[in-house]
């Protein structure tokens, strides 16, 4: 599934910046930034986000793009120099601190990065860059370089809703990342929007512990939490222990996540006051339904699953009445779509889930005119992921088209067949993959199964009435972990590359 949960599918027509959001917090002194165990009122933090922004404007050329790389954890100062690039006119990069090296270098060198901010812990990933210059967040060169430039100087920039002010990568996991163009509009839009529906106010706290370089964070946390006047609390790292300790802490009154973080946290030993806890709404994708039941009952806080992407072209929304198992109800332009033909399919078959009506507000892929176009072939924002509607006009996620297996001539998604093979209880995680044969795919199961007897296996499968026979897998890998990305999502190329003989046939 895509990777966080985004704007509307089609564009906000009122004009709207992050310097709309952040003005109303310039002389705020009794909410803001809460970090290891610290606390910047709004006035100090944009205050301190104007210094940095006056410091980054000296160290870029103006014949070049205004581009500035982080390559740094969750903190204060990433907060702060968010808010210097909406202010200050520049762009800031959010480079994935999970990557290393060459590739690493190649996505700052493809964002045309001319400055990289890059903290200490982080100096020995990136090797040198073309054109970019590397600037330690802990040298004494950055020190006096934002001593030099008071913040008190410094004059924000008129900015463009529709102006560029972060470049995200997506997850990359089934090829090379992609830099999304996010614009102004798009956080401040979605900030102001998931902030009224949520009655985000004064009052909150807003918890960020996905990464920053990502677009859960910023667009579904950091700016929901502008836009509601609430304070942050920043986690360097999501912890699953640290988790309830810090919503304990710090007050936190709204979450969000993507992937499987809910799974994590409910692993955890239960405490007797969990029930109890200021914790209202969890908001992300991805997590299953169990895991969000359970989620609310053992911290009564309401969690709501979108359906979204940092491309920001198709969103999908669940309702009170949607079935536990759909992402919510199909409604136009949104729509699931032959992939070759573009023509709608019937309920109950697999197509591509689009924005039949155009791009929504996807800005394009910096440096990619090619995917870019792909993306949007046809006049239609195209989610490369595969989705069936059933008879009551409820959507469902059926997997990537990456990941769609041929079999004896038919074309089935990976999503539905890991629902059924999870229910088994020694199953702890399950991921299929399509496995090439002469003629099509076989199917093949990835198992997270400690203890997995084979025979009790099979018996479980015959006993799935919603299991196909084409459905069935034919070859299954037993493995300690499946490998993630930085944002809880299977690195699907990675696991297909690392995997061996399988643990056997099941037919066999």
């Amino acid at each position: 599934m895509t990777t966080s949960p985004g704007p509307p599918s089609v564009a906000v027509t009122d004009p709207i910046t992050l310097g709309q959001l952040l003005e109303p917090l310039v002389d705020v002194d009794d909410r803001g930034v809460w970090f290891d165990g610290g606390f910047t009122s709004w006035r100090d933090h944009l205050r301190d986000a104007r210094g940095l922004a006056a410091a980054v404007r000296t160290m870029l050329d103006p014949a070049r793009p205004p581009h500035v790389g982080i390559l740094a954890a969750n903190s204060r100062e990433f907060s702060a120099l968010f808010a210097a690039a909406a202010l200050g006119g520049f762009v800031l990069v959010g480079l994935n601190s999970t990557r290393r090296g060459e590739a690493l270098a190649a996505d700052a060198a493809l964002a045309d990065c001319q400055t990289i901010l890059v903290s200490p812990e982080y100096a020995e990933a990136l090797p040198r860059v073309p054109g970019a210059r590397i600037v330690d967040l802990g040298s004494d060169r950055w020190t006096a370089a934002v001593a030099a430039n008071s913040p008190d100087d410094f004059a924000p920039v008129s900015a463009d809703p529709d102006g560029l002010v972060m470049l995200i990568f997506t997850s990359g996991t089934t090829g090379n990342p992609k830099a999304v163009r996010c614009s102004q509009r798009k956080f401040a839009a979605a900030g102001a929007m998931l902030a009224d529906r949520f009655g985000i106010g004064p009052d909150d706290v807003a918890y960020l512990s996905m990464p920053m370089f990502h677009s859960n964070a910023m667009i579904a946390g950091w700016s929901v939490a502008t836009a509601g006047g609430a304070s942050i609390a920043i986690a360097p790292t999501f912890s699953a222990r640290g988790f309830g300790d810090d919503v304990r802490r710090y007050g936190v009154t709204y979450a969000n996540y993507v992937g499987k973080p809910l799974h994590y946290i409910l692993a955890t030993p239960e405490r007797p006051d969990d029930h109890d806890l200021p914790l209202r709404i969890m908001y992300g994708n991805e997590a299953s339904a169990t895991d969000r039941a359970e989620f609310a009952r053992r911290f009564g806080a309401r969690v709501v699953d979108g359906f979204g992407s940092t491309e920001s072209g198709v969103s999908i929304s669940r309702t009170p009445d949607t079935p536990d198992d759909a992402l919510g109800p199909l409604v136009a332009p949104n729509a699931v779509v032959d992939p070759d033909t573009s023509e709608p399919v019937p309920p109950g078959t697999v197509g591509e889930i689009v924005n039949s009506s155009g791009s929504g507000l996807f800005d394009g892929y910096y440096g990619d005119e090619a995917a870019t176009a792909e993306r949007t072939r046809g006049g239609m924002y195209r989610t490369g992921d595969l989705g069936w509607v059933d008879d009551a006009g409820y959507i469902h996620f059926a997997g990537r088209i990456g990941d769609w297996l041929r079999v004896d001539g038919e074309n089935l998604g990976t999503r539905p067949i890991e629902t059924v093979l999870k229910r088994h209880r020694s199953v702890v995680d399950a991921i299929v993959v399509g496995v090439p044969t002469d003629i099509g795919d076989a199917v093949g199961a990835v198992l997270v199964a400690p203890g997995l007897d084979r025979t009790a296996f099979d018996e479980f499968l015959d006993a799935q009435p919603d299991l196909g026979r084409k459905q069935r897998p034919t070859l299954v890998w037993v493995v300690d972990t499946i490998p993630e990305t930085a944002t809880f999502k299977t690195a699907r190329a990675a696991l297909v590359a690392s995997l061996g003989e399988p643990s056997w046939s099941v037919d066999g």
